[in-house]
C-alpha cells in the first residue's frame, strides 16, 4: 500500500508523473478563463506591433496592403536613416528626442510634486469642503485635452489673458506660440553669452551641436508644459491621496509624541513610506510625457521651428503627411525601446527606494 500524503502537503504524482484528471480539469479551467483576455492581447497588441515591425521594414506609403508584397523591403535602411545617416530626416527625430528630454524632465517631478502637495491638502481633516476641492483638482485630468489645449490656445495668445497679467506687474510678455527662443539661451545672453563657445558649436551629437542640446525648452514649448503639468496632476494626486490614507497613523503619532513638528514628521516620517508610490507615478510620469501627441498636434504641430517636435508627433508626420509609412513605424519602434528602457531603469530605481 502506498503511504498516505501529509496532511495539507502535495499530493505526489500517480506513476512517473503523469498528472491526474482532477488536474488536468483545474489546467483546463484555467486556460479557458484566460483564453479571452490571451485572445484580445494577441489581436489588438502582439498582432499590431508584429505588422508594424514588419512595415518599419518596408518603403511603403500607405496606398495599398503592406502585405501584398508590393512595397520594397529595405530591411534596417529607415532606422539608419534615423540614427546614422546625416539628414533632414535623422535631424528631426534628434530634435524631437531632445525637446522631449526637456519636456520629460520639468513635466515628471512638477506633476509629481505638484500632485503629491494636492493630496496632502485634501487628507487634511480640518479643511472644510474636502469633497469640493478633490473635485476641482481633479476635473482638469478628466477634461478633453483638446478642448483644453484650444483653451490655452487663448490664454497664452499674445493679448491673452496671461500676457495681460504680466503686463499689470510690468512685465512684456512674449507671443509664447512663435517663440523659438530656447529659455537656457535667454538666462545665458543675461549673462553676456549671446552666441555658442566654439567647443560648443563644432561638437556634435546625433546630429545636432551641443549648443542646440543645451538650448533647453523653447518658450513654446513651455507652454506645453504647463498645459501637461495642470491636467494630469490631479489624477496622480488620487494615487498619492489613496498611498495617505493608508498609512499607519501610529508612526505619526510616535512622532509627535516625540516632538517632530509637521514638517519634520512629513519629510521624515510620511515620505520614507511613500517611496513606493513616488516611484510609482514617476513612472508612470515618464511613460506618458514620453508619448505626448494631441496637445503637440492642437496646439502647435511641431512649431516654431521644431522646437515642439516630439517622436509621437514625429511618427505621425512621417506616416500621414510625407507618405513614409516605413519611417514612421521604425520611430515608434525606437520610441517603444526608449520607454521600454527608461521604465526598466525605474524598475531598479524602485526596487533600491523599497529597499532603503
Amino acid at each position: 500500500m502506498r503511504p498516505a500524503p501529509p496532511a495539507g502537503g502535495p499530493v505526489p504524482p500517480r506513476r512517473g508523473g503523469t498528472k491526474t484528471a482532477e488536474a488536468r480539469r483545474e489546467n483546463g479551467a484555467g486556460w479557458l478563463f484566460v483564453a479571452p483576455a490571451i485572445t484580445l492581447i494577441g489581436l489588438f497588441l502582439v498582432v499590431p506591433a508584429g505588422l508594424a515591425f514588419y512595415v518599419s521594414m518596408l518603403d511603403w506609403n500607405g496606398t495599398y496592403s503592406p502585405l501584398t508584397g508590393r512595397a520594397p523591403f529595405v530591411g534596417w535602411d529607415n532606422y539608419r536613416q534615423l540614427l546614422f545617416e546625416d539628414g533632414l530626416v535623422r535631424r528631426d527625430f534628434m530634435t524631437s528626442v531632445r525637446n522631449t528630454t526637456y519636456f520629460v524632465l520639468l513635466v515628471v517631478p512638477s506633476q509629481t510634486l505638484v500632485a503629491l502637495a494636492l493630496a496632502v491638502v485634501v487628507n487634511n481633516r480640518a479643511l472644510r469642503g474636502r469633497a469640493f476641492f478633490r473635485s476641482v483638482f481633479y476635473f482638469p485630468s478628466i477634461t478633453s485635452s483638446v478642448a483644453i489645449s484650444v483653451i490655452f490656445l487663448f490664454l497664452f495668445s499674445g493679448s491673452g489673458a496671461v500676457n495681460a497679467l504680466l503686463e499689470f506687474f510690468g512685465v512684456q510678455g512674449p507671443n509664447w506660440f512663435t517663440d523659438s527662443r530656447g529659455v537656457l539661451h535667454e538666462v545665458l545672453a543675461l549673462f553676456g553669452l549671446d552666441g555658442p563657445p566654439r567647443l560648443l558649436a563644432e561638437t556634435e551629437l546625433g546630429g545636432l551641436s551641443l549648443w542646440e542640446w543645451v538650448s533647453g525648452p523653447s518658450v513654446a514649448l513651455v507652454t506645453v508644459i504647463a498645459l501637461v503639468v495642470w491636467t494630469t496632476s490631479g489624477t496622480y494626486m488620487l494615487i498619492f491621496l489613496a498611498a495617505l490614507q493608508n498609512l499607519p497613523e501610529n508612526v505619526s503619532e510616535a512622532a509627535l509624541v516625540d516632538g517632530a513638528g509637521w514638517w519634520q514628521k512629513f519629510w521624515k516620517v510620511t515620505v520614507p513610506q511613500l517611496m513606493p508610490t513616488i516611484f510609482l507615478v514617476a513612472t508612470l510620469g515618464l511613460i506618458g510625457t514620453w508619448q505626448v501627441f494631441d496637445q503637440v498636434y492642437v496646439m502647435s504641430q511641431g512649431a516654431p521651428a521644431k522646437t515642439t517636435l516630439t517622436p509621437a508627433f514625429l511618427s505621425y508626420q512621417q506616416s500621414f503627411a510625407e507618405g513614409s509609412f516605413g519611417v514612421g513605424a521604425a520611430i515608434a519602434l525606437l520610441l517603444f525601446l526608449l520607454i521600454v528602457g527608461l521604465t526598466a531603469l525605474q524598475r531598479v530605481l524602485l526596487r533600491d527606494g523599497r529597499n532603503t
